[in-house]
């Protein structure tokens, strides 16, 4: 954003500054990887000095001028560019600046180090960027000129500084803006200040942590003494046995101040201050009621400690206007007559009389809370009254006192103290009930020293009842939530103050006007639940009373142990900064090591001085990576190292004695680096690692073997040749350079053949850290099509293998322990034999599962003859080549390689032809792969991310191809480029993505034309995984689809395909059947899990349907009955004979089949009725995983005809408040007519008497009976029932009726808060709100012990 005219810094000098050229200086800042995205904008007049353009970027970015340099970023190289002097009086023009233009400009380290950020104890200036406040009443015209430097983070108008308003703030916890405006409160009254002085806190009687006394005492004098802008609460919440979640509750600044005198007296108790906070803010009046006829009166003391004042009265549109009306309307009687009568002790009958409240006596602090916050029972939310009310600055309250003049004789003589001396004053406006007086008081105290009560005339006290204002304590917001801080007035200076959380500013007797309250725009009866607005919520005055009014006590008069106190607090702040000054010279980074014995990647954070050197900071890194007993010390160095690319950048030979913070560029934040501890052993020497190298990571493929090795690194430069790198590498592993062909696998889908010898490194696309992989052997392999290679083929399926885990079901045949222990006796000591054909057999087929495995064991011997006798024929491609795949072994498994004879893998080629021929039909991996790279389904399969770096072991032995490795193995899938035009995929699965079905039209398995590398073993599983569970680690070519890859696990279920069921375990043990077979398994990585359910799957135009009960007058209206199964074609009907049996089994309901409909299901509303002739995938939508209501009908089908239109009805009668069950209603069109008449006819009603409206929300569209009546939309002025407001246009619409000459129930209060406690329990557990509840609110509680009790009971 470029600052308006109004918002640059103009030179007074310049008399016309809009004539002048301007400049536009873009700056970055880039000493922090947190900040050098940002831009940091200026357009200033070109005559401005270079020094005034480093102040204010100083001023916008919050750095102490000085400490960072300005460079040219005009795409110069900065590294030759000198910064530009911060000190000079050249103008931007002279310096080469170019108005009209963008001038970008680099703002860097000075002299290695970083900026110095302004604090709050900097000579710079106390206000940091993020700490400038306007304050909490921003004024127009406020002092400030044209010239005034003004961004978004600073106002230099109506604020003072810390070191000129001379008070400190309080940081803000989360949500505690409420506490710290009564805290500060606190602190500015000199009365209340002085006494937390007096007391001594005691250590040996209680833990300093939890005494609410001694922190306040602590807080008050960092308030007075600290030189930081703001200090913590922590310390006064945590006194207060709150915990961190406490800082995220808001609550009422009145509440808090009850609760925290209560806990402070409870703290005094038997102490000097046992009386304070009745001393300061207690006063007393008197609740009466006085018969009429005789004048007797019947009275009580009530104490109080605030005096709420109403804003609005109750039923009243029109608020009091001044805190002197509210006032007056406190202590109006009102007269008990007609039913409320009160019963005269002395008449000894009922009799109208006068019952109100008198002050007594007035606090010497006075605390009035504002009551604006009420509770609307029209909308049932809680909501904030925003009405203007006044309040002066200084209140006379003799007007107050005993305002009405009783003169009866009785009034003095009647002392009555038992009939009203339990119970409380006036509970429906007294806020707090401190009444604790056992006898009683007529008379008005007039010293508050004395120990006895005094009477007194009131006609004493009136000349002396001038109150101050002193503080205001504001909110600004909404019921909902908001904001509250403090406006005070210092009875040192009578200077008015905001303090507003860490801000302290100055602010004047108009800001003060500005909190009278005052909405714009007219409201209705009450404000809005979310009319937002700052005005006055609490008010404290001070008696005006010379005698009694302090001072606050100055150093020299602290107690001593307040002495103590102030200096060991000036000890822990110093402490502090020194510790800072340390923080501030500290490089924190990370720091990895690879552990030369564990051979596991270690990680932590080094924290080393600036200054110290690098052969310091390698020792300090040694003993954190706890390496004293593993390596010597003489054997380590620290290096740059970039951990996201696994690169080692440089290291620092001959820099031992450098101090790091020039070796890291400087003190920072973050870094965009991190170091690694690199260890050799004794006999090794270091390699020099040189910036601008790259490292490479060299895996070597042996084609013969098919294995991949672990990778060494080797380091080279970007502007090398192809030709010079391939002597690089075979230098490093002795590989002839000649035959050499290098792979440079450039991202996780792209492998890229180096086949141009004078192409440099960097435009074949190395960067930073990369991965090649090299073969070099004398087979012709290399005059093939890269594409048609067997290099690429090994690749690509070493790419995009993945390992699964499989869980079998406990039912899985028995026959297959049997092969594994006929393994073991035939000399077979771990793998599955070669059971590579699919078990076959009709779907329906009754055998048992021991009958078709000895099938399958039968086809396989066949199978085995058949392969000898293809190679006694001379197909010595096809007898004497093993699989890819036969020498590879998994590590979790290890065997001798001399044993690959005879435990042979599982491996599986489906063939193309059909069951008759698929015995002389198999082929070699070598032409699968062929197939496979003419495919150009590649895109399809890219899925992947995981990255092929970690593709090593610890011991550098060669690793073989699709090992399963861990979860880190290489899992990406890989792209051709080769004959993208041809059309033939490897699947040839149906392109209709929502037919799950694994057979193809001619009804063959669609697995039967897959080619995918598959391998299975047993694998021992952790324990508990329970009896009969067997395990299976596959590893699998992700390209698969789910169709063959089930087809492949046949013989280890002992069922067919379609005979049991794929379930995917999340990692949460959450399970999701997999159902869509034309799928791959590109979604699956390394190491997922896999459970296997024996059930029926899907066929071809099947669908898995979810069916539940709709039971529209049941309080849970949605019940899950089963699993169906749907076909497309079929009927409603023959669906619904198919579930009779299925629910008469399965959920013991009995049904006709006229007995039942099925409907739309949409969440949990019902909606169209399936007709018995509808057809599914003709006249009705289905897909996978749908879901349908069954809802049982009390009679014959009244639906016919998608003509026609089903609602469901209910009664509303509010002469009773409650409602009716639901009516089906069918209407034979969308008439509003026919709709009151098939209403009326159901209900006996009148036609011209009916009203309705619609339901809102979802089914079944609860609504309190207490709102329904007036808050829906009664009787719409529609003829029909499709267009607005109504929308009815489905089955299923609710529709509210009504008799409109039934007159609504009158309630009492009482009847009306208990339905509202009913309601709103019916409605919580239908999951409907009745009232409006932003959040639940938690009791405000301080514990004394300083932890509250973890009890059941407890909120």
């Amino acid at each position: 954003m470029v600052p308006g005219e109004e918002n640059q810094l103009v030179p007074k000098e310049i008399e016309n500054a809009a004539e002048e050229p301007r400049v536009l200086c873009i700056i970055q800042d880039t000493t922090n990887s947190k900040t050098v995205n940002e831009r940091i904008t200026l357009n200033l007049p070109a005559s401005t000095p270079l020094r005034k353009l480093f102040e204010d970027v100083a001023n916008k970015v919050g750095y102490i001028n000085g400490t960072f340099d300005l460079v040219w970023g005009n795409g110069i190289n900065t590294a030759d560019m000198a910064p530009l002097d911060h000190t000079s009086d050249k103008s931007l023009l002279d310096a080469n600046f170019e108005p009209g233009k963008k001038n970008f400009l680099h703002l860097t380290d000075k002299d290695g180090e970083q900026p110095q950020i302004l604090l709050e104890d900097s000579s710079a200036g106390d206000d940091s960027a993020h700490d400038r406040f306007i304050g909490p009443l921003p004024r127009e015209g406020s002092v400030g000129s044209t010239s005034d430097y003004v961004s978004q983070n600073y106002s230099y108008s109506s604020i003072l500084n810390k070191s000129e308003t001379g008070y400190v703030g309080l940081v803000n916890q989360a949500m505690t803006c409420y506490l710290n405006s009564l805290l500060q409160t606190l602190f500015m009254t000199p009365e209340f200040r002085n006494a937390l002085y007096k007391w001594e806190f005691e250590e040996s009687e209680e833990d300093p942590v939890t005494s609410i006394p001694y922190q306040l005492q602590r807080l008050f004098v960092l308030l007075q003494t600290s030189k930081k802008r703001a200090i913590e609460t922590t310390d006064v919440t945590r006194s207060f046995g709150w915990d961190s979640s406490e800082a995220w509750q808001q609550h009422d600044v009145q509440e808090l101040c009850r609760v925290m005198f209560d806990a402070l007296e409870q703290k005094w108790k038997q102490t000097e201050q046992a009386d304070l906070i009745n001393e300061l803010y207690q006063g007393k009046l008197k609740d009466y009621v006085r018969c009429l006829e005789c004048g007797y009166e019947g009275w009580r003391i009530d104490t109080y400690l605030d005096i709420p004042l109403v804003i609005r009265p109750y039923g009243s549109s029109q608020a009091f206007a001044s805190v002197e009306e509210a006032l007056h309307a406190f202590i109006q009687p009102e007269i008990l007559d007609g039913p409320n009568q009160y019963f005269c002790e002395r008449c000894k009958k009922k009799c109208d009389a006068r019952k109100g409240l008198r002050f007594l006596h007035f606090p010497y602090l006075l605390t009035l809370q504002l009551k604006r916050f009420d509770f609307d029972y029209t909308t049932m939310h809680r909501i904030k009254l925003n009405d203007r009310m006044t309040f002066p600055e200084e209140l006379d309250m003799s007007t107050f006192i005993d305002v009405e003049d009783e003169k009866s004789p009785q009034t003095e003589s009647c002392t009555d103290s038992g009939a009203e001396n339990e119970g409380s004053c006036h509970s429906d406006q007294m806020s707090n009930d401190f009444s604790n007086d056992d006898g009683v008081d007529e008379g008005i105290c007039l010293e508050s020293n004395s120990g006895t009560e005094k009477i007194s005339k009131p006609g004493l006290e009136k000349n002396s009842l001038i109150y101050e204002l002193f503080s205001v304590m504001v909110h600004s917001g909404s019921a909902a939530g908001g904001h509250y801080y403090a406006c005070i007035k210092s009875f040192s200076d009578e200077q008015w103050y905001s303090f507003n959380d860490q801000h302290v500013s100055r602010i004047t007797q108009e800001d003060i006007k500005k909190t009278h309250g005052g909405s714009s725009g007219s409201r209705g009866y009450y404000s809005s639940a979310f009319a937002s607005s700052t005005n006055a919520y609490m008010l404290i005055y001070r008696l005006k009373d010379p005698a009694r009014n302090a001072k606050f006590l100055e150093v020299d008069e602290y107690p001593e142990h307040i002495k103590n106190l102030v200096q060991r607090e000036r000890e822990l702040e110093e402490q502090e900064k020194r510790q800072r000054e340390i923080e501030r010279n500290t490089c924190k980074i990370k720091l990895f090591c690879l552990h030369p014995v564990k051979q596991v990647m270690m990680e932590n954070k080094l924290e080393v001085h600036k200054d110290k050197a690098l052969k310091e900071a390698v020792e300090m890194a040694y003993k954190m990576m706890d390496l004293e007993e593993v390596i010597p010390l003489d054997c380590c160095r620290l290096v740059k190292y970039d951990e996201f690319h696994d690169y080692l950048e440089r290291s620092y030979e001959g820099e031992e004695d450098t101090p790091m913070g020039l070796l890291l560029g400087g003190v920072k934040s973050t870094y965009m680096f991190d170091l690694l501890l690199e260890t050799r052993k004794p006999d090794q020497v270091f390699q020099s690692y040189k910036p601008g190298e790259v490292m490479v990571k060299v895996h070597v493929v042996d084609l013969k073997a098919e294995s991949v090795a672990a990778p060494v690194t080797v380091r080279a430069y970007l502007n090398q040749t192809v030709t010079e790198f391939k002597q690089l590498i075979s230098k490093a592993i002795h590989l002839p350079a000649e035959t050499m062909r290098i792979v440079l696998e450039r991202c996780y889908n792209d492998l890229r053949l180096l086949t141009v010898p004078s192409k440099t490194l960097k435009a074949e696309g190395f960067f930073r850290s990369n991965k090649v992989f090299v073969e070099s052997s004398e087979t012709l392999d290399y005059q093939m099509a890269f594409t048609d290679s067997h290099l690429w083929k090994l690749l690509d399926r070493h790419a995009n293998t993945i390992r699964l885990f499989v869980l079998l079901p406990e039912q899985s045949p028995g026959s297959y322990s049997k092969r594994t222990a006929g393994q073991k006796a035939g000399g077979d000591s771990g793998n599955v034999d070669d059971d590579c054909e699919r078990v076959k057999g009709p779907v329906g087929s009754l055998k048992s599962v021991e009958a078709i495995l000895e099938e399958s064991t039968e086809k396989l011997k066949s199978l085995s003859l058949q392969q000898q006798q293809d190679g006694d024929n001379g197909d010595s491609s096809k007898s004497t080549e093993t699989s890819d795949f036969e020498n590879i072994e998994s590590p979790l498994n290890e065997r001798d390689s001399s044993a690959s004879v005879d435990n042979r893998e599982f491996e599986q080629h489906i063939q193309t032809s059909d069951p008759e021929n698929f015995q002389s039909e198999e082929r070699s991996d070598s032409d699968v792969n062929n197939d496979r790279s003419t495919s150009s389904v590649d895109s399809d399969i890219l899925s992947s991310s995981h990255s092929s770096d970690t593709l090593c072991n610890a011991d550098n032995a060669q690793i073989p191809l699709a090992n399963g490795l861990d979860s880190h193995s290489i899992t990406s899938s890989r792209r051709t480029k080769a004959n993208e035009g041809k059309k033939e995929t490897w699947d040839t699965a149906e392109e209709d993505s929502g037919t799950d079905s694994e057979y193809d039209e001619s009804g063959k398995s669609r697995g039967e034309i897959q080619y995918m590398y598959f391998k299975a073993e047993p694998y021992a599983a952790d324990e508990g995984s329970g009896e009969g569970h067997k395990w299976l680690m596959v590893h699998v070519d992700k390209r698969i689809t789910l169709a063959a890859f089930k087809q492949h696990l046949e013989p280890f279920v002992g069922v067919l395909s379609s005979h049991f069921k794929v379930f995917r375990v999340y990692a949460s043990n959450q399970e999701f059947e997999s159902v869509r077979l034309n799928e791959t398994l590109s979604s699956f990585s390394d190491d997922n899990k896999i459970t296997i359910r024996l059930g029926r799957a899907l066929k071809k135009g099947e669908y898995r349907v979810k069916v539940y009960q709709l039971l529209v007058n049941e309080q849970e209206p949605c019940k899950f009955l089963l699993d169906a199964v749907f076909a497309k074609g079929m009927t409603v009907r023959q669906s619904k004979e198919e579930l009779i049996p299925q629910l008469r089994e399965q959920c013991g309901l009995e049904l006709s089949i006229d007995r039942f409909r099925l409907r739309k299901k949409t969440w949990k509303n019902p909606g169209t009725v399936f007709l018995d002739y509808h057809i599914y995938e003709e006249d009705i939508n289905i897909s996978s995983n749908w879901e349908v209501f069954l809802e049982v009908l009390d009679g014959v089908e009244k639906m016919k005809s998608m003509s026609q239109l089903a609602v469901l009805s209910r009664r509303w009668r509010p002469s009773e408040m409650k409602l009716d069950p639901f009516q089906e209603v069918v209407l034979e069109s969308s008439s509003v007519d026919e709709l009151r008449e098939k209403l009326s006819e159901i209900s006996g009603i009148p036609l011209e008497d009916i009203e309705f409206a619609k339901g809102r929300g979802t089914f079944p569209c609860d609504i309190s009976v207490l709102d329904i009546h007036q808050d829906l939309d009664w009787n719409p002025k529609v003829s029909t029932l499709n267009v607005w407001p109504l929308y009815i246009c489905d089955d299923g619409a609710v529709i509210f009726y009504r008799d409109k000459t039934e007159e609504l129930m009158e309630l009492t209060d009482e009847q009306r808060n208990e339905l509202m406690k009913k309601e709103s329990s019916r409605l919580q557990k239908t999951g409907h709100r009745v009232t409006y509840s932003p959040r639940k609110e938690k009791a405000l509680k301080i514990y004394l012990d300083g932890a509250p009790n973890k009890d059941l009971t407890q909120d």
